[in-house]
């Protein structure tokens, strides 16, 4: 086959399986994790039932491509973050405040469960840890942040000190929290 034909074939592929995730988002959101069908996704995507099932073979092989690009997205909503002007604590404090809102919004359940056991978890939160480890090192090493604890050891209170955000309801409650772990942060006058 001509290289045009295979980057066109290739090309269409893509899209729709991310009209396939597309709707699975919006259904998602519309229902949340658990009322998600095939049924569904294949209507809302305007595709075959057929065609969905070369695409995945059940729900949860959709549910799991559409995390996978949602926890993508939130790796390069907390990378844009870490890339903003300011200190190393301006950006530390951006990032600790965006991955404290993204656990805030957290969906839970059984589904939600299995969904965060993947390998994809894995990587990243390793992806994450060291996002925010190298901040929290610029940082110590410009003199902001405390010396007597290793940044990896920061980085571990940080990542579990935010997963509290998961039960409040405000962005002032995440504010608070943001707050009171960076202060842990500072070194002791």
């Amino acid at each position: 086959m001509p290289k045009l034909w295979n980057e066109t074939i290739d090309a269409h592929r893509q899209a729709v399986r991310e009209a396939i995730l597309d709707s699975t988002t919006e259904l998602v959101e519309g229902g949340g994790l658990r009322s998600v069908t095939m049924s569904q996704i294949a209507e809302k995507t305007g595709i075959g039932r057929a065609t969905l099932y070369k695409y995945f073979p059940d729900v949860e092989a959709v549910l799991l491509a559409w995390h996978e690009r949602h926890i993508q997205g939130h790796l390069q909503q907390l990378a844009k973050a870490a890339a903003q002007p300011g200190t190393a604590v301006e950006r530390l404090q951006a990032v600790l405040r965006a991955y404290a809102d993204i656990a805030r919004r957290r969906h839970g359940g059984e589904l939600a469960g299995y969904l965060h056991q993947g390998e994809h978890i894995s990587h990243a939160e390793q992806h994450l840890a060291q996002l925010i480890q190298g901040l929290i090192t610029e940082a110590v090493q410009g003199g902001d942040l405390r010396v007597d604890v290793p940044p990896a050891e920061l980085t571990q209170y940080c990542l579990h000190a935010l997963t509290a955000a998961a039960g409040l309801t405000s962005t002032s409650a995440v504010d608070r929290l943001v707050d009171v772990t960076l202060r842990g942060l500072r070194p002791h006058a």
